[in-house]
């Protein structure tokens, strides 16, 4: 594929264009924010490069689109493709990134960081032990790429590791994958639920009431998409004690508004969608490496199944 005409869209395009420079690509480029983006730009444009684009752009245009992030449901979900144009998104570190955030959150469970600190103002001395990973069960919805690195380094601290996809087809550093139909009789067992799952029409309100039935006093960890979890639901679980606390970095809304109930429960950790930040110099990495893939006709590890949505 030939490539000349290249369109950045992104709140960082000014870091974006500065690194772009350092690599001296022999191509056009054109550096814009959302709201300034015109028909005329798209025309122009042989490639367009965006990240949590909200306007509903015309890509007839262009011969490829690329994400800046992991997730392309901004511009999948409930929408058109155009079957000719590619879609690539960015690989990087996110795998690590969520592998790690989830882990602090689990750690600090299992390690009663929050009871002995409400000990220690309170001055009182109250030894208890701590948990151990090697007795938890965890159970990751998605094994792709994210979902497998979470998978590795859980697994290799001892956690006994269960994955949950569309095909249950088998994958490195879990003890069992389950497909989407077969997953709920092992969802009792586990001690904690973490999903890293992309956002489609499969999973759209996939944690809703009848998924917290299953589970038991169980940690719950959304490192995905927010419509894929009924706020609701998860609120009802809570009070029953069927979810033991839950840590949300991703919302239906976003920001999430302040009069979210989420903000006030005790048993709720907010983070501002930020376990799996894309810098910028990771963002144009993965872009050129995948530009001269296209180029050179080489094969994608990270074109997206437009039918798939991932």
């Amino acid at each position: 594929m030939k490539i000349s005409n290249v369109l950045v869209v992104s709140p960082m395009h000014k870091d974006i264009q500065w690194l772009l420079s350092e690599k001296k690509i022999q191509k056009n480029f054109r550096y814009l924010p959302e709201d300034q983006v015109a028909e005329h730009d798209l025309e122009w444009a042989d490639a367009f490069v965006a990240f949590n684009i909200k306007t509903q752009f015309d890509y007839r245009h262009v011969k490829w689109v690329h994400s800046l992030g992991a997730g392309v449901d901004s511009f999948l979900f409930k929408k058109e493709w155009p079957e000719h144009v590619l879609l690539t998104r960015t690989i990087c570190s996110f795998g690590q990134r969520i592998a790690e955030f989830c882990l602090s959150y689990i750690l600090k469970d299992i390690q009663f960081h929050d009871l002995f600190h409400q000990h220690k103002l309170e001055k009182r001395w109250e030894p208890m032990t701590p948990g151990l990973l090697c007795e938890q069960k965890v159970m990751i919805f998605g094994t792709g790429e994210i979902g497998q690195t979470v998978a590795r380094i859980l697994t290799f601290l001892g956690a006994d590791v269960y994955g949950v996809s569309l095909s249950g087809k088998e994958k490195e550093f879990f003890t069992e994958v389950k497909s989407m139909e077969s997953y709920e009789a092992r969802l009792y067992e586990m001690d904690y639920i973490i999903n890293t799952l992309p956002l489609t029409e499969n999973t759209t309100g996939l944690f809703d009431s009848a998924f917290f039935n299953g589970v038991s006093n169980v940690g719950f960890l959304n490192v995905g998409r927010g419509a894929s979890m009924d706020e609701e639901a998860l609120l009802q679980a809570l009070h029953n004690k069927q979810v033991r606390f839950a840590v949300l970095d991703v919302f239906h809304n976003e920001p999430l508004p302040e009069e979210n109930q989420l903000w006030q429960h005790p048993k709720v950790w907010i983070t501002p969608h930020i376990s799996a930040v894309t810098t910028p110099s990771e963002g144009v990495d993965c872009f050129v490496d995948t530009l001269m893939k296209l180029e050179e006709n080489q094969p994608l590890a990270n074109k997206v199944d437009i039918l798939k949505g991932y």
